[in-house]
């Protein structure tokens, strides 16, 4: 999953705890990052039969998933806001080739208020419980989920010298 990392980085789009925008190409050190600690984000196919450890089930898809009815998919959230346009949608395709230019694309999608509110949401229900990324393509390696476990991981990242983040100008008040 390095393509996605270097995606995720190179996006500039990262918020902290509070919802703050960060700039994880800084490489100064930020002493304490306790809040930003992820319990655990999963990724799931929608057609995998849910389980007591998934914790809360979160759709990331635009689209009902084909098949699936909503008493079987056992979901908590399904959160639309998250999920590619279907301008990408469409252009990706699925095709793996086109994974880091997707990844760049849908990370750049993800800066809207909307979407960004529900990252805090996920962000905040991560640190308490384990929450499970539902998605519907075939490919478990490329695709939206991917992006969005990475994502989150980045913001709930420990601090490592080789990446550490710190807030952007004038965004976090302090």
């Amino acid at each position: 999953m390095r393509a996605v990392g270097s995606a995720v980085e190179r996006s500039g789009v990262h918020l902290g705890a509070a919802g703050d925008i960060f700039d994880l190409t800084d490489r100064t050190d930020r002493t304490d990052r306790s809040d930003w600690r992820l319990r655990m984000v999963r990724i799931k196919r929608a057609y995998e039969p849910p389980a007591p450890t998934d914790g809360r089930r979160v759709l990331v898809d635009r689209l009902w998933p084909r098949g699936l009815k909503k008493e079987d998919a056992s979901l908590d959230d399904w959160a639309k806001a998250l999920a590619p346009s279907d301008e990408l949608r469409r252009w990706f395709a699925h095709e793996p080739a086109k994974f880091d230019e997707f990844a760049a694309r849908y990370l750049a999608e993800l800066s809207g208020e909307e979407a960004r509110a529900k990252l805090r949401e996920l962000e905040r229900q991560a640190k308490t419980e384990t929450v499970t990324l539902v998605f519907a393509a075939k490919d478990e390696a490329h695709n939206n989920a991917v992006v969005l476990r990475e994502l989150l991981a980045k913001r709930g990242a420990k601090p490592s010298a080789r990446r550490t983040a710190r807030p952007a100008k004038k965004l976090v008040p302090h």
